[in-house]
């Protein structure tokens, strides 16, 4: 029985949802944010790993700032790969369960239809890089890991698209929102549901984990409208009219094949998710 859980990344918006989440279904939980937990120096992860000893690390610490990141490639890297790396190796030195939660941008959504796990992945930018480079340094350094990629996160902690459509809608009667890019949004507490069961098995790989169905951000924001009952236009346009740093996945959709094959349930549709979320917020 995993009894023990250590949450880096502690205080962000998936870290803050799965400590809670563990604390109350029982488990000694250690959530750490990075004032605690200094994921770039080895010697000091080491040293937290082996006062706490961990039966499961969830690895959700990690540098997000996906424009940023294209002119703080350093940064970037030295968080979310040798950062990585630091966790797997400590991880493994004291034979903890390790669970990295991963991104969408690992792909460049160029491909028809929905990623499985089995696709190579090909990141458009220094962010996807980053964290792929963070996969590739599980693989070489820990044996019981779970490879979580994730997408469009939404929840009640921290900053998300939900929240800042909400925010706009206060003062704006109209709202332009990128109709050309098409994901499957994941709302926090499915996603911490999920990661919980899938790491007290042992059923080691790399999983999609997403709500079901998908749909373009411009499709999310009026739902996010219409399930509010909040009146405000909502205008279509193009990734070309809203110019950023970083390059964006045209197709980030998710196929769950590890779920199905490994017998798990899907998550629910992220409509049902988005309206959970709502009566909360």
């Amino acid at each position: 029985m995993s009894n023990k859980i250590l949450v880096t990344g502690g205080h962000g918006q998936l870290g803050t949802e799965l400590t809670l989440m563990l604390q109350e279904k029982g488990f000694e939980t250690y959530g750490l944010g990075h004032q605690e937990l200094d994921i770039t120096d080895l010697d000091h992860v080491r040293k937290v790993f082996r006062e706490i000893k961990p039966d499961v690390v969830c690895h959700t610490a990690a540098y997000t700032a996906v424009d940023k990141a294209e002119s703080d490639r350093d940064g970037a890297f030295l968080i979310n790969a040798y950062g990585t790396r630091n966790v797997a190796i400590a991880a493994e030195e004291i034979d903890a369960k390790l669970v990295y939660v991963s991104t969408d941008y690992v792909f460049n959504g160029e491909k028809e239809g929905a990623y499985s796990e089995f696709d190579t992945p090909s990141p458009l930018g220094v962010y996807g890089q980053s964290k792929y480079a963070g996969e590739q340094f599980i693989h070489d350094f820990h044996s019981k890991f779970f490879i979580t990629r994730t997408s469009w996160v939404f929840g009640q902690y921290g900053g998300n698209f939900v929240k800042t459509m909400l925010n706009l809608a206060e003062n704006n009667d109209q709202i332009k929102v990128v109709n050309d890019q098409r994901g499957c949004p994941t709302y926090t507490e499915d996603l911490a549901e999920k990661i919980i069961e899938i790491f007290q098995t042992n059923k080691y790989g790399v999983y999609h984990l997403s709500n079901s169905g998908s749909c373009t951000w411009y499709k999310f924001a009026k739902e996010i409208f219409k399930l509010r009952g909040i009146n405000v236009k909502v205008v279509p346009c193009t990734t070309e009219e809203f110019p950023r740093p970083a390059k964006r996945p045209k197709n980030s959709e998710f196929e769950h094949m590890a779920l199905k094959l490994n017998a798990f349930q899907e998550l629910r549709n992220w409509r049902e998710a988005l309206e959970s979320l709502l009566n909360k917020v």
